[in-house]
């Protein structure tokens, strides 16, 4: 191979690499907050219409611009369902109304679906109550209405097994596919099983997750999984003092044991981890621990991991107290660490009076040599000035959009000019019906549908219509792209099966349920 043609693969690779990386330049969080990292010499505070303490992502374009954002609003016990996805002029997109979520912090996770340039999933995951757990993905397709986005499939479980706080998303070694993980979380604690999923995201699939146990830790509500630079490694850790960190074969999704660095304690432990980031170049990580009842003080703690003895690496960054509560820590595009403060005024700390600005949530400190161990890691504590908008606990859970090929893996098989835009949906129609009890609600998605109009209609178990919508020839409901996507109110309605009829120019789906 010549010169020249090294220098162009290389140079395709590096700008390829540029133009992922800027879809992680707008932060959104906390009460209307927002960080603009399109210029890394010069971050930038923005406002946004989010308004919640915790879960969060946003994504943006080749150019730094925001597509969208998704975040949990409100407080967990204010809803069960109050995930809204909102579009670049800050409005909830079309479509959205109630998507899982219950006010945790890492509870969603956005990635492009691959191939399609305008569309993109919303993976949730719901903890606090029953009817809300599992893991659920929404679809978003930014070519309707107008450029601002609608939602084509909303609230299609593909897991009903409770999930841990935790979710995150990775880039398939083909440089094309993602990985989605998400850990157990047993309703019947304290169980040991340490039990993550692998979901694998393809053009036309979200298959069926596989199952790791490692039998070594509590698989609680509250436990955290923190991906390195180029995501062949991770780091798990729970609230009992858990530290792991573990493989990751980006060909496979296959998950093994690296390197124990802390054991479970017995609740309540002196090490209640809360959130952590890796430095940029993975020789160092940083964890945040949260008061206890026996423990008064908050850590920002630095492990060498270059160590051959981690556990006693620790440095203490910063030692804290009430009012000053840990919140998340993330890894920015400037290749900084930012750390979210929450001013803590009693449980559960949200909403913030209109009254409370303080340095404490109007600012977030930085790590800003995060490579360096001790204190020429420059830790400056609430320097980076939110313009006046206020941090709780939350950070976005955004993925490494920039990370590419694993070259000369067995996967690097894919060449980039076959990546096509926007391939036609594949297979046959599928419907999906769920129906969630508290809210008396039944969520009813179509994807790759053949025709342009549809009927539905909802039958009881005795054969008497229900809810219908939609009437042909010319006044049947829309089809956008081969989806459809519907919220049927169920209020009044007697317990028993049902059967959702959804019926195109060309086929016919059905679909049962049941109203408990």
């Amino acid at each position: 191979m010549s010169k020249y043609i090294i220098a162009v693969v290389i140079l395709i690779l590096f700008n390829a690499n540029l133009i992922a990386q800027n879809q992680n330049s707008i932060w959104i969080f906390g009460d209307s907050a927002g960080i603009d990292f399109s210029n890394i010499q010069n971050p930038l505070p923005i406002s946004s219409a989010m308004d919640g303490r915790g879960s969060c992502t946003a994504i943006a374009d080749s150019n730094g611009n925001l597509i969208l954002y998704s975040a949990v609003l409100g407080y967990l016990n204010t809803a069960d369902w109050n995930t809204r996805i909102f579009n670049s002029q800050h409005q909830i997109i079309q479509g959205c109304t109630s998507i899982s979520g219950g006010s945790w912090y890492n509870e969603l996770a956005t990635i492009p679906r691959p191939n399609y340039s305008s569309q993109f999933y919303v993976f949730s995951v719901g903890l606090n109550k029953p009817n809300n757990q599992g893991c659920y993905y929404t679809l978003v397709d930014m070519s309707l209405n107008g450029g601002l986005g609608a939602v084509v499939a909303q609230n299609i479980k593909i897991n009903n097994q409770k999930s841990g706080d935790c979710i995150q998303a990775i880039k398939h070694g083909n440089g094309r596919d993602w990985w989605i993980i998400n850990k157990y979380a047993s309703p019947n604690a304290p169980n040991h099983y340490n039990r993550f999923f692998v979901y694998l995201v393809t053009p036309d699939s979200i298959y069926p997750p596989t199952t790791t146990d490692f039998n070594d830790a509590t698989d609680a509500d509250f436990q955290k999984m923190v991906f390195n630079s180029d995501g062949t490694r991770f780091m798990n850790f729970n609230a009992a003092g858990y530290m792991s960190e573990f493989n990751f074969d980006r060909c496979t999704g296959n998950i093994s044991l690296y390197k124990n660095i802390h054991v479970e304690q017995v609740l309540p432990s002196d090490l209640f981890f809360w959130e952590g980031a890796y430095s940029p170049n993975d020789s160092v990580f940083y964890v945040s621990t949260l008061w206890w009842p026996n423990l008064p003080d908050e850590y920002l703690l630095q492990y060498d991991l270059s160590s051959s003895n981690i556990a006693a690496s620790c440095d203490t960054i910063e030692i804290f107290q009430n009012p000053i509560d840990c919140g998340a820590l993330r890894l920015a595009p400037d290749g900084k660490i930012y750390f979210a403060r929450a001013f803590d005024y009693g449980f559960p700390g949200y909403p913030y009076p209109d009254s409370v600005h303080n340095y404490i949530n109007e600012n977030l400190s930085v790590i800003n040599n995060p490579n360096a161990l001790g204190a020429a890691c420059n830790y400056t504590p609430f320097s980076f000035y939110l313009g006046g908008k206020r941090t709780y606990y939350g950070l976005p859970n955004n993925p490494n959009y920039g990370l590419g090929r694993l070259l000369g893996s067995p996967c690097d098989t894919l060449q980039w000019a076959n990546l096509t835009p926007n391939p036609s949906p594949l297979g046959e129609g599928k419907l999906y019906a769920t129906y969630i009890s508290a809210w008396e609600k039944l969520f009813v998605n179509a994807q790759n549908l053949n025709g342009k109009l549809l009927t539905i209609t909802i039958y009881d178990a005795t054969g008497k219509i229900k809810f219908a919508r939609g009437k042909p020839p010319g006044g049947g409901l829309g089809v956008f792209g081969g989806y459809f996507s519907l919220d049927v109110d169920c209020t009044g309605w007697a317990s028993g099966l049902y059967v959702v009829h959804l019926q195109t120019d060309k086929e016919r789906l059905c679909k049962k349920f049941v109203k408990e």
